[in-house]
């Protein structure tokens, strides 16, 4: 049985901001189309700033993810801050204390993300949100765990409900925020927010299991 050590919190939040970092024009671009076309400069902002504060640094993973959920709900403007912080802060606190993780701990850290986001958000799936992304994420991830597949296989799991709730956005009316005013424009368009979603949980799983290996077994 593979484990992920939780000592490597540092590493994994890094690719994190290097995936938002390199992808920052993009997500404006995206943004652009049907909202306000910030969305790049304000996650790069934020993921910044972190990075900045945890300069040497070796943080574990619940400690990672809090520094960053409250550098993302103090310096990200709009809907996104809290939102993302709020996942932040749930998958951060679900790993509080714990040395390693098994797949399905890091199952649990993952729905109390969700959780944590849904509690402060009326947005559903459907909606034309990060949601759109992230529930079948999850869900994908839970439901490898639940029929006995490993951890790597578990992750896999993750990337394609990720990249899959990402790409059902193109088509979707949005429901919420400022594209909401759109109606019927807004689709054939993805969401931003379901685009940025799709790229750290992607990126989430393959810093992840890179780790796998050197944790203790």
């Amino acid at each position: 049985m593979q484990f992920l050590d939780t000592s490597y919190g540092s590493e994994i939040l890094s690719e994190l901001v290097e995936v938002i970092l390199d992808n920052r024009d993009y997500l404006s671009e995206v943004d652009g189309s049907i909202g306000d076309g910030d969305h790049g400069i304000n996650m790069a902002k934020g993921f910044r700033l972190f990075n900045e504060s945890i300069q040497g640094q070796s943080l574990s993973l619940s400690k990672a993810l809090t520094t960053l959920a409250n550098t993302l709900m103090g310096s990200i403007g709009g809907s996104m801050g809290p939102l993302y912080g709020s996942l932040f802060l749930g998958m951060g606190n679900a790993a509080k204390d714990r040395d390693e993780l098994d797949a399905g701990a890091f199952g649990d850290m993952l729905s109390a993300g969700l959780t944590s986001l849904q509690s402060i958000s009326d947005a559903n799936v459907g909606d034309k949100c990060l949601l759109d992304t992230l529930v079948p994420a999850v869900n994908d991830y839970r439901h490898a765990v639940d029929n006995g597949q490993g951890f790597a296989s578990a992750l896999q799991s993750l990337r394609d409900g990720a990249k899959r709730g990402c790409e059902s956005t193109r088509e979707l009316e949005a429901k919420i925020g400022r594209a909401s005013r759109l109606g019927e424009r807004s689709k054939g368009h993805l969401d931003a927010g379901a685009v940025s979603c799709q790229l750290l949980l992607v990126r989430l799983a393959d810093s992840t299991e890179r780790h796998l290996d050197k944790a203790a077994a």
